[in-house]
């Protein structure tokens, strides 16, 4: 078969170059400038709008929770803490009727928090609750600790200076034992819908500072999605915590003074339901 081997021997030549010429691009392709790895150096941070802590204002974080869930249990009507000293308590408003501050007394309560006022969510006016002084002189008769709270709606610092000075007027004759509280919540279809983090922890320091200029003990009332989405919780811990967080087992992350941890508690004295926490008592 000469003509086959004949173009074999023809083929040869050029399949060896081609391989040769093959070789030479895999080399050539091996030694081409590398594009670096996008890697970060140890001390570079991803850029904030990339992290989920960056969308968290309470961080740095304030004290930890001491407890665990299994401390707190039942101890008859109330819930109490098993690792430390708590009492329980209620606040009320005009909501709540006529009291009957004896039977709540006897039942174990042993502290209130009293409405003095609240501003609109809507208005932006200021009121005071129709029943702030028939409830303190039930409490203060029955032998409880009395507290006061504002129902804010403040949208600007002068607000919550104005509130300051509403509830300090109100309360000028009351003889306190627990705090006086800045409760400022969000309202979807009020005047505070818009309102970010830093405008209302300014609100809190300047009513928390002015009730504590005037003598009394300062208190900020949030409940876990108000501390995350509107407050700069480490900017605020010159000044008690009161959490209201409705749950069975108390998991929250951060130290409080004070847990609501219902809002529709039953309390003999009180026909309607109720919010009942309790508070830690410094030893």
């Amino acid at each position: 078969m000469p003509q086959m081997t004949h173009r074999r021997k023809t083929l040869a030549p050029l399949l060896f170059i081609l391989a040769l010429l093959l070789i030479l691009l895999a080399v050539m392709l091996r030694n081409l400038p590398q594009e670096p790895e996008q890697t970060l150096p140890p001390e570079t941070t991803l850029p904030p709008e990339t992290t989920a802590a960056a969308t968290e204002p309470t961080l740095p974080e304030p004290e930890r929770n001491p407890y665990t869930m299994t401390d707190f249990q039942y101890d008859g009507l109330y819930r109490t803490c098993t690792a430390a000293k708590t009492i329980p308590g209620i606040d009320v408003s005009s909501h709540q009727g006529t009291i009957d501050w004896q039977t709540v007394a006897d039942s174990g309560i042993e502290f209130v928090m009293i409405r003095v006022g609240y501003r609109g969510y809507e208005t932006g006016m200021l009121n005071l609750d129709e029943r702030m002084q028939e409830n303190y002189e039930g409490a203060k008769a029955a032998g409880l600790k009395v507290g006061a709270y504002i129902f804010s709606q403040a949208v600007t610092v002068e607000e919550a200076v104005e509130e300051a000075q509403f509830i300090l007027e109100a309360i000028k004759d009351w003889e306190l034992d627990m705090p006086v509280v800045f409760d400022w919540e969000h309202k979807k279809e009020g005047r505070t819908l818009n309102l970010d983090s830093r405008i209302v922890t300014d609100c809190a320091i300047a009513f928390c500072d002015l009730v504590r200029q005037a003598g009394y003990e300062p208190m900020v009332y949030f409940n876990p999605h108000h501390a995350k989405r509107f407050f700069h919780l480490w900017e605020l811990e010159a000044y008690p915590f009161w959490l209201a967080y409705y749950t069975d087992l108390m998991d929250y992350s951060y130290k409080v003074e004070m847990w609501q941890y219902t809002n529709i508690g039953y309390v003999p004295g009180i026909e309607t339901g109720v919010d009942i926490s309790i508070y830690f008592v410094e030893e």
